[in-house]
């Protein structure tokens, strides 16, 4: 095998780890109820502190902490609108994780039958 090859292959696994690696952080973070229920919210549109507060059911302390997490992550965006701070998901990926999330939810506790 060639210098070049092993090169290349342990590049390939350089960047599969780097993916794992980052995928398995973004689920972690997900795997707070309060925090899949602000992108699950963020998912239907852009939304301020207390639209968010009222969706998730949280404190309000609570939920600025935890889109501050979401933010330190990149997986949400802000934009001030006048003196509110409007949020937004990142991009669809996130939302699209978020609902398949929810539709296994759906499938585990509705007894539905597994499908592609």
């Amino acid at each position: 095998m060639s210098t070049g090859t092993r090169t290349a292959r342990a590049q390939g696994a350089q960047e599969r780890n780097d993916r794992l690696e980052v995928a398995a952080s973004v689920l972690a973070l997900l795997a707070d109820r309060t925090r899949l229920a602000l992108m699950e919210r963020l998912g239907r549109g852009e939304a301020d502190v207390t639209t968010l507060t009222e969706a998730c059911g949280a404190a309000r302390p609570s939920v600025s902490q935890h889109l501050a997490k979401l933010r330190l992550a990149g997986l949400v965006t802000t934009r001030k609108d006048g003196r509110r701070v409007v949020y937004a998901l990142r991009h669809g990926h996130l939302r699209r994780l978020v609902d398949e999330a929810m539709n296994v939810a759906d499938h585990q506790i509705g007894s539905l039958p597994p499908h592609d």
